[in-house]
Protein backbone atom coordinates (compact mmCIF):
# COMPACT_ATOMS: atom_id res chain seq x y z
CA UNK A 1 0.00 0.00 0.00
CA UNK A 2 1.19 3.57 -1.19
CA UNK A 3 1.80 6.00 1.51
CA UNK A 4 2.86 9.63 0.96
CA UNK A 5 3.57 12.69 3.09
CA UNK A 6 4.00 16.30 1.78
CA UNK A 7 5.73 19.49 3.77
CA UNK A 8 6.92 23.10 2.32
CA UNK A 9 8.58 26.23 4.46
CA UNK A 10 9.00 29.05 3.65
CA UNK A 11 12.55 29.14 5.44
CA UNK A 12 14.54 31.46 7.89
CA UNK A 13 15.37 34.23 4.98
CA UNK A 14 12.53 34.84 2.13
CA UNK A 15 9.33 37.03 2.40
CA UNK A 16 7.19 34.67 0.38
CA UNK A 17 7.23 31.03 -0.29
CA UNK A 18 7.17 30.14 -3.54
CA UNK A 19 7.83 26.16 -3.66
CA UNK A 20 4.46 24.27 -4.57
CA UNK A 21 3.74 20.78 -3.61
CA UNK A 22 1.39 18.30 -5.07
CA UNK A 23 0.79 14.69 -3.58
CA UNK A 24 -2.43 12.69 -4.73
CA UNK A 25 -2.21 8.81 -4.16
CA UNK A 26 -5.75 8.60 -5.95
CA UNK A 27 -5.77 7.66 -9.79
CA UNK A 28 -5.92 11.03 -11.89
CA UNK A 29 -6.60 10.41 -16.03
CA UNK A 30 -4.62 6.99 -16.95
CA UNK A 31 -2.14 7.51 -13.66
CA UNK A 32 -2.83 5.77 -10.49
CA UNK A 33 -0.95 8.54 -8.42
CA UNK A 34 1.04 11.76 -8.78
CA UNK A 35 3.30 13.77 -6.96
CA UNK A 36 5.43 17.32 -8.48
CA UNK A 37 7.63 19.79 -6.46
CA UNK A 38 8.04 23.08 -8.21
CA UNK A 39 10.32 25.76 -7.28
CA UNK A 40 9.38 29.48 -8.93
CA UNK A 41 11.19 32.41 -9.65
CA UNK A 42 10.59 35.42 -10.36
CA UNK A 43 10.53 38.96 -8.69
CA UNK A 44 7.59 39.81 -6.07
CA UNK A 45 4.73 37.62 -6.45
CA UNK A 46 5.53 35.68 -9.75
CA UNK A 47 7.39 32.80 -8.87
CA UNK A 48 4.95 31.69 -6.26
CA UNK A 49 2.41 32.32 -9.12
CA UNK A 50 4.28 30.54 -11.65
CA UNK A 51 4.98 26.92 -9.33
CA UNK A 52 0.63 26.92 -8.66
CA UNK A 53 0.22 28.19 -11.86
CA UNK A 54 2.45 25.52 -13.44
CA UNK A 55 1.10 22.42 -11.14
CA UNK A 56 -2.03 23.39 -11.78
CA UNK A 57 -2.08 23.34 -15.57
CA UNK A 58 -0.25 20.12 -15.06
CA UNK A 59 -2.67 18.34 -13.14
CA UNK A 60 -5.84 19.91 -15.08
CA UNK A 61 -4.36 18.35 -18.66
CA UNK A 62 -3.58 14.84 -16.99
CA UNK A 63 -7.09 14.67 -15.64
CA UNK A 64 -8.38 15.35 -19.37
CA UNK A 65 -5.39 13.11 -20.78
CA UNK A 66 -7.12 10.62 -23.12
CA UNK A 67 -3.54 8.63 -23.46
CA UNK A 68 -2.66 5.84 -21.69
CA UNK A 69 1.40 6.21 -22.14
CA UNK A 70 2.58 7.64 -18.38
CA UNK A 71 5.63 9.15 -19.87
CA UNK A 72 3.60 10.57 -23.18
CA UNK A 73 1.21 12.02 -20.50
CA UNK A 74 3.42 14.02 -18.40
CA UNK A 75 5.30 15.71 -21.18
CA UNK A 76 2.64 17.02 -22.78
CA UNK A 77 1.34 18.33 -19.66
CA UNK A 78 4.44 20.10 -19.06
CA UNK A 79 4.65 21.13 -22.23
CA UNK A 80 1.21 22.96 -22.06
CA UNK A 81 1.99 24.16 -18.78
CA UNK A 82 5.03 26.06 -20.41
CA UNK A 83 2.81 27.34 -23.09
CA UNK A 84 -0.16 28.48 -21.06
CA UNK A 85 2.53 29.80 -18.40
CA UNK A 86 4.30 31.93 -21.32
CA UNK A 87 0.59 33.35 -22.61
CA UNK A 88 0.31 34.43 -18.39
CA UNK A 89 3.32 36.25 -18.61
CA UNK A 90 3.50 37.91 -21.92
CA UNK A 91 0.02 39.56 -20.69
CA UNK A 92 1.21 40.96 -17.97
CA UNK A 93 4.30 42.77 -17.06
CA UNK A 94 4.57 42.01 -13.47
CA UNK A 95 4.88 38.04 -14.29
CA UNK A 96 7.64 38.68 -17.28
CA UNK A 97 10.84 36.62 -16.52
CA UNK A 98 8.84 34.01 -14.17
CA UNK A 99 9.12 30.26 -14.48
CA UNK A 100 9.30 27.15 -12.22
CA UNK A 101 11.23 24.12 -11.69
CA UNK A 102 9.32 21.13 -12.44
CA UNK A 103 9.80 17.43 -11.10
CA UNK A 104 7.19 14.77 -11.27
CA UNK A 105 6.48 11.04 -10.64
CA UNK A 106 3.84 8.34 -10.86
CA UNK A 107 4.61 5.34 -9.40
CA UNK A 108 3.12 1.91 -11.37
CA UNK A 109 3.24 -1.14 -9.90
CA UNK A 110 6.79 -1.82 -8.93
CA UNK A 111 8.03 1.30 -11.76
CA UNK A 112 8.73 4.77 -10.65
CA UNK A 113 8.49 7.41 -14.12
CA UNK A 114 9.74 10.19 -13.18
CA UNK A 115 9.84 13.36 -15.85
CA UNK A 116 12.22 16.22 -14.54
CA UNK A 117 12.56 20.34 -15.74
CA UNK A 118 15.40 22.59 -13.34
CA UNK A 119 17.08 21.55 -10.48
CA UNK A 120 13.88 19.97 -8.00
CA UNK A 121 15.16 16.95 -7.37
CA UNK A 122 14.13 12.82 -6.75
CA UNK A 123 16.23 10.50 -4.91
CA UNK A 124 15.64 6.96 -4.28
CA UNK A 125 16.39 5.82 -0.45
CA UNK A 126 17.15 2.25 0.43
CA UNK A 127 20.86 1.19 1.38
CA UNK A 128 21.78 4.13 0.34
CA UNK A 129 20.99 7.57 -1.34
CA UNK A 130 20.37 7.96 -4.88
CA UNK A 131 20.04 10.94 -6.83
CA UNK A 132 17.58 9.75 -9.92
CA UNK A 133 17.02 13.34 -11.36
CA UNK A 134 19.98 15.62 -13.23
CA UNK A 135 19.60 19.11 -12.04
CA UNK A 136 19.91 21.44 -15.49
CA UNK A 137 22.13 24.45 -13.57
CA UNK A 138 24.92 26.37 -13.95
CA UNK A 139 27.04 24.67 -11.85
CA UNK A 140 25.78 21.28 -12.27
CA UNK A 141 26.70 21.33 -16.16
CA UNK A 142 30.05 22.58 -14.55
CA UNK A 143 30.15 19.47 -12.29
CA UNK A 144 29.48 16.75 -15.06
CA UNK A 145 32.20 18.92 -17.40
CA UNK A 146 34.55 18.53 -14.95
CA UNK A 147 35.46 21.93 -13.87
CA UNK A 148 33.82 21.89 -10.36
CA UNK A 149 33.46 19.35 -7.59
CA UNK A 150 29.95 18.25 -6.14
CA UNK A 151 31.18 19.45 -2.92
CA UNK A 152 32.39 22.84 -4.49
CA UNK A 153 28.66 23.12 -5.94
CA UNK A 154 26.55 23.18 -2.81
CA UNK A 155 28.19 26.29 -2.01
CA UNK A 156 28.82 27.64 -5.46
CA UNK A 157 28.14 31.68 -6.04
CA UNK A 158 25.93 30.53 -8.96
CA UNK A 159 24.33 27.68 -8.10
CA UNK A 160 20.74 29.10 -7.86
CA UNK A 161 21.75 29.70 -11.94
CA UNK A 162 19.20 27.37 -14.20
CA UNK A 163 19.11 26.50 -16.87
CA UNK A 164 16.13 24.64 -17.87
CA UNK A 165 12.93 25.94 -16.31
CA UNK A 166 9.40 25.57 -17.41
CA UNK A 167 8.37 29.38 -18.85
CA UNK A 168 11.98 30.57 -19.60
CA UNK A 169 11.39 28.98 -23.70
CA UNK A 170 8.68 28.54 -26.23
CA UNK A 171 9.92 24.93 -26.49
CA UNK A 172 10.71 23.15 -23.77
CA UNK A 173 13.10 19.77 -23.10
CA UNK A 174 11.83 17.33 -20.29
CA UNK A 175 13.85 14.42 -19.21
CA UNK A 176 12.56 11.46 -18.26
CA UNK A 177 13.75 8.46 -15.66
CA UNK A 178 12.60 4.51 -15.48
CA UNK A 179 13.57 2.91 -12.28
CA UNK A 180 12.25 -0.56 -10.69
CA UNK A 181 11.59 0.03 -7.07
CA UNK A 182 12.64 -2.32 -4.41
CA UNK A 183 10.62 -3.59 -1.03
CA UNK A 184 11.85 -1.24 1.40
CA UNK A 185 12.93 2.23 -0.80
CA UNK A 186 11.70 5.38 -0.03
CA UNK A 187 11.11 8.03 -2.65
CA UNK A 188 12.17 11.90 -1.43
CA UNK A 189 11.73 14.51 -3.82
CA UNK A 190 12.54 18.16 -2.99
CA UNK A 191 13.56 21.76 -3.79
CA UNK A 192 16.88 23.19 -3.91
CA UNK A 193 16.01 24.83 -0.28
CA UNK A 194 16.62 21.25 1.13
CA UNK A 195 19.78 20.22 -0.99
CA UNK A 196 21.31 23.41 -1.01
CA UNK A 197 21.71 22.89 2.82
CA UNK A 198 22.16 19.46 3.40
CA UNK A 199 24.82 16.70 2.15
CA UNK A 200 22.97 13.89 0.44
CA UNK A 201 24.41 11.91 3.00
CA UNK A 202 23.15 14.49 5.80
CA UNK A 203 19.87 13.44 4.22
CA UNK A 204 19.96 9.50 4.41
CA UNK A 205 20.89 10.10 7.89
CA UNK A 206 18.23 12.15 8.94
CA UNK A 207 15.40 9.79 6.98
CA UNK A 208 17.51 6.65 8.71
CA UNK A 209 16.67 7.88 12.32
CA UNK A 210 12.67 8.80 12.26
CA UNK A 211 9.76 6.46 12.37
CA UNK A 212 7.78 7.09 9.74
CA UNK A 213 7.27 9.55 6.84
CA UNK A 214 5.59 12.63 8.59
CA UNK A 215 8.92 12.48 11.03
CA UNK A 216 10.64 12.27 8.35
CA UNK A 217 9.64 15.27 6.67
CA UNK A 218 9.70 17.59 9.71
CA UNK A 219 12.84 16.48 10.83
CA UNK A 220 14.41 17.49 6.95
CA UNK A 221 13.19 20.71 7.22
CA UNK A 222 14.24 21.10 10.39
CA UNK A 223 17.67 20.60 9.50
CA UNK A 224 17.75 22.63 6.74
CA UNK A 225 16.84 25.38 8.83
CA UNK A 226 19.24 24.97 11.31
CA UNK A 227 21.70 24.93 8.37
CA UNK A 228 20.50 28.17 7.41
CA UNK A 229 16.96 28.14 6.03
CA UNK A 230 18.32 30.44 3.30
CA UNK A 231 15.28 29.22 0.70
CA UNK A 232 12.17 27.60 0.50
CA UNK A 233 12.02 24.31 1.32
CA UNK A 234 9.78 21.59 -0.62
CA UNK A 235 9.89 17.76 0.84
CA UNK A 236 7.61 14.85 -0.53
CA UNK A 237 8.94 11.67 0.87
CA UNK A 238 6.39 8.49 -0.24
CA UNK A 239 6.81 4.62 0.76
CA UNK A 240 5.75 2.90 -2.19
CA UNK A 241 5.16 -0.98 -0.32
CA UNK A 242 3.91 0.87 2.76
CA UNK A 243 2.63 -1.03 5.62
CA UNK A 244 0.37 0.22 7.67
CA UNK A 245 1.79 3.15 9.76
CA UNK A 246 -0.13 5.22 12.51
CA UNK A 247 1.65 8.55 13.97
CA UNK A 248 1.13 9.30 17.65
Amino acid sequence: MLKSFSITDIGKKRKRNQDYVYSFDKPIGCLPNLFIVADGMGGHKAGDYASSFTVHAIVDQIREDKSEEPMKVMENAIKVANHELRQKAAGDDKLVGMGTTVVAATIIGDTLNVANVGDSRLYIIGDSIRQITKDHSLVQEMVRMGGLDPESARTHADKNIITRAVGGADAIDVDFFTVKLKENDIILMCSDGLTGMLEDEEIYMVINGQRDLIEMAEKLVDAANLHGGSDNIAVILIEPFAEEWTHD
